[in-house]
């Protein structure tokens, strides 16, 4: 597993793309700060890029560097989830201006575990994560599924987890600054 993350590291830290598992589906990822990195995703998947993209953290305490107020509802959201949630929010902070929403929101998600998780620690940085599939299409359910446009499209591809066909995307609630909840998608 070193190896692989040490060789998305010198993919990221150069503005590339990675085809990576992420803790549900099989993602396109980039350092979240990088625009132009950003964009190639948006070209990649033939995305509009008025359409948002989830950008995944470690732990609460980057979560709190890129989000300028967390709503106090949210810890509990996070860390009682059953399933990996990721939440939109308010006003984000030193992330690429491309990967923000028309709002003024970004959806972010806290990875706990595994070549993410690790990922992410190593990197510093939050991380792109988007379905690996063009736009309008529907999103693999494993990594045979990935669309050959997409696998030669990125810059590396993490030769771990290929046979993992129990992937399935995360949960999406939006929580506004005054602490208003809405479910987006179980």
């Amino acid at each position: 597993m070193q190896t692989e993350i040490n060789n998305c590291l010198n993919v990221l830290k150069k503005g590339g793309l990675i085809l990576y598992p992420s803790d549900t589906v099989w993602g396109i990822g980039c350092d979240a700060t990088n625009y132009e990195a950003v964009q190639k995703i948006f070209q990649l998947k033939k995305r509009v890029d008025s359409k948002s993209m989830i950008c995944l953290v470690p732990d609460f305490k980057m979560l709190n560097q890129y989000i300028e107020e967390i709503p106090e509802v949210t810890y509990d959201i996070i860390k009682y989830a059953v399933n990996p949630t990721t939440i939109i929010y308010d006003r984000p902070l030193h992330v690429a201006e491309n990967l923000i929403a028309e709002d003024n929101s970004l959806a972010m998600r806290v990875v706990r575990e595994g070549f993410s998780n690790k990922l992410l620690r190593k990197l510093k940085k939050p991380i792109v994560s988007t379905s690996a599939n063009l736009s309008g299409k529907a999103a693999p359910n494993n990594f045979q599924e990935i669309n050959k446009a997409i696998l030669e499209g990125v810059d590396y591809v993490v030769n771990l987890d290929r046979k993992n066909n129990t992937s399935k995307p995360s949960s999406i609630i939006k929580i506004t600054t005054d602490g208003a909840v809405k479910i987006i998608r179980k």
